[in-house]
């Protein structure tokens, strides 16, 4: 049994499908298909189930798939300790552009200072397609807002952030609805969603939307006097460039979860950032 078998395995297992699989690993689908018959075949058992919907995995596979997390896991540490100048550990954590905008950079910046052997990376996508990245196994957490699959994930860490609504125009004007909305172009952002409810709850029927699909845009179309959005206040708190723009903080708040997922083997790089995440 080669560690690739089970790097595959394991790939397939939390995809829930050949091709998601191949996909993910780069690999054409025979292969992966062929892999896998000749890890049973190996192992003299059947470990998937295949269905319309993809593949489930048997009670034998189950068991492997807990074995192959637990491993793949430890053959990982092992590099990182035994030769930590080639071989970092590594740590992938997910977030929407607008969470990641300050909040999270704040973080890893404070939590690489304590554990300099581990290389960070950041993926940033809409909210569906990072949880399933979470799921398929891409990243080792994710910073979301709302609500989650609770069967799949649990919080692990919990903070609040405070929304401004940010425009260049007048009070006025925003009273009579002679603005335009810009939003994040995924439906699932709570910054739009809450923009959006703004315009409801001040009956700005009217109102002209237009969608982009970074913050960045978004905050150049205000300072440009295109119209108005919501943001975390600690987007407007960290820019000079904002202060010409009017702003005012909403009464609530937005909750952001850092979710892991259920039952998967914690790599040490992960389980050093929950700990640290606790410590704040």
């Amino acid at each position: 049994m080669e560690s690739q078998d089970l790097r595959i395995f394991k790939c397939v297992a939390e995809a829930k499908s050949l091709s998601k699989a191949a996909g993910v690993l780069g690999y054409v689908q025979p292969h992966i298909s062929q892999r896998i018959k000749n890890l049973e075949e190996e192992l003299d058992t059947k470990l998937l189930i295949r269905t319309n919907r993809g593949v489930t995995l048997t009670n034998e596979g189950e068991a492997l798939f807990d074995y192959a997390q637990r491993i793949l896991c430890l053959m990982e540490e092992v590099k990182a300790e035994v030769n930590p100048n080639k071989f970092k550990r590594s740590l992938i954590i997910g977030a929407s552009q607008t969470i990641s905008a300050i909040k999270i950079p704040s973080l890893f910046s404070s939590f690489l200072k304590e554990q300099q052997n581990i290389e960070v990376k950041i993926k940033t996508d809409r909210k569906q397609a990072l949880q399933e990245m979470l799921s398929y196994g891409e990243i080792d957490g994710l910073f979301l807002s709302g609500i989650y699959n609770e069967a799949q994930f649990e919080t692990v860490y919990h903070y609040a952030e405070k929304m401004v609504l940010i425009s260049p125009l007048s009070a006025e004007r925003v009273e009579t609805g002679q603005l335009t909305l810009l939003i994040n172009s995924d439906v699932n952002c709570i910054y739009r969603n809450r923009l959006l409810a703004f315009s409801k709850e001040h009956h700005i029927h009217k109102a002209n939307i237009m969608e982009f699909d970074s913050l960045e845009a978004i905050l150049q179309g205000v300072r440009d006097g295109i119209g108005m959005s919501v943001v975390p206040a600690s987007v407007v708190n960290s820019r000079g460039d904002m202060k010409s723009i009017e702003y005012q903080e909403l009464s609530e708040d937005v909750h952001i979860d850092f979710v892991v997922k259920k039952g998967k083997q914690r790599s040490q790089s992960l389980k050093k950032f929950i700990h640290f995440l606790g410590s704040l």
